[in-house]
């Protein structure tokens, strides 16, 4: 808590205070009744399908309150793979193909490494990297930033399966979500770059809703990398999208395909629609 929360004096008594004054409340047929219990501290309410708009705005303010409080005012966004082993683990890859795609985990690591360092000139107010918090590319980026002595955010989700925060993640900045669609506007509401590297439906549905805001013009342009243009293309066929009409010859511009961190550096130190131009204008 910052210290002008902390000296913030208010006339009405805290929810805090009641918290910890119900207690000390006597034990009676009425206190253990759930009706009897403070609203906001009622679990089983709290998760009925009435509370949901309520859940919803809980997970957009949480994150928001939290990185404006430690300062985080910009982004650069890595969406990836969760399954793509760091390179001394590729023989445990269940398929040769992600074996192959370990490169992308140095890549990866060493592209938030060297935008973590470019943050440090902010005091990590601007260009913080930010992944999922989970295993595979996403570890790599939050490693990264620990290879560079600075911070990073992990954006988890309760999942059935892996996506356990990775151990590189920033503690203060390590949030978890149950609504994919809040956690995605939490990627995407400070990002400065979008970095995409190979991924299955998860890294899928974040890159072409990146794509689709930016398209329509509901979030500015920024620069935006693919890595691993021969994955991405075998993938998808761009070109056939925009032969069929269904996107513009120009929605291909929106984009560009990398295969190195110094690529993908070299895509954003050279953009001039606004971009990350931190150690330029010395912000």
């Amino acid at each position: 808590m910052s210290d002008k929360k902390k000296n913030l004096q208010r006339a009405l008594r805290g929810s805090q205070t009641d918290m910890e004054a119900v207690k000390q409340t006597p034990d009676t047929p009425q206190t253990r009744s759930p009706a009897y219990n403070l609203a906001f501290t009622d679990d089983a309410f709290m998760c009925q399908d009435e509370l949901r708009p309520v859940r919803l705005q809980l997970e957009l303010l949480k994150p928001e309150m939290l990185m404006s409080e430690y300062g985080v005012e910009s982004t650069v966004v890595l969406f990836g793979g969760a399954r793509i082993p760091e390179p001394s683990k590729k023989d445990t890859a269940r398929t040769q193909t992600l074996a192959d795609l370990s490169t992308f985990y140095d890549e990866t690591r060493e592209f938030a490494r060297i935008m973590t360092e470019r943050s440090k000139a902010t005091g990590y107010k601007e260009n913080v990297v930010v992944t999922g918090g989970g295993p595979g590319v996403m570890e790599a980026g939050n490693r990264g930033a620990v290879d560079a002595g600075g911070v990073s955010i992990g954006l988890n989700i309760v999942l059935p399966f892996e996506q356990a925060p990775n151990e590189y993640v920033t503690p203060e900045l390590c949030f978890n979500f149950h609504y994919f669609a809040i956690r995605k506007m939490h990627f995407l509401m400070r990002a400065n770059a979008i970095a995409v590297f190979p991924g299955g439906f998860g890294t899928m549905d974040e890159l072409f809703e990146a794509l689709t805001l930016i398209q329509t013009g509901r979030m500015k342009r920024v620069p935006f990398v693919l890595f691993g243009r021969d994955f991405w293309q075998k993938i998808i066929n761009w070109d056939a999208l925009a032969e069929a009409g269904t996107i513009a010859q120009s929605d291909l511009d929106l984009f560009q395909f990398v295969d190195t961190a110094q690529e993908a550096l070299d895509v954003i130190d050279n953009w001039t629609a606004g971009g990350l131009r931190t150690e330029v204008d010395g912000r």
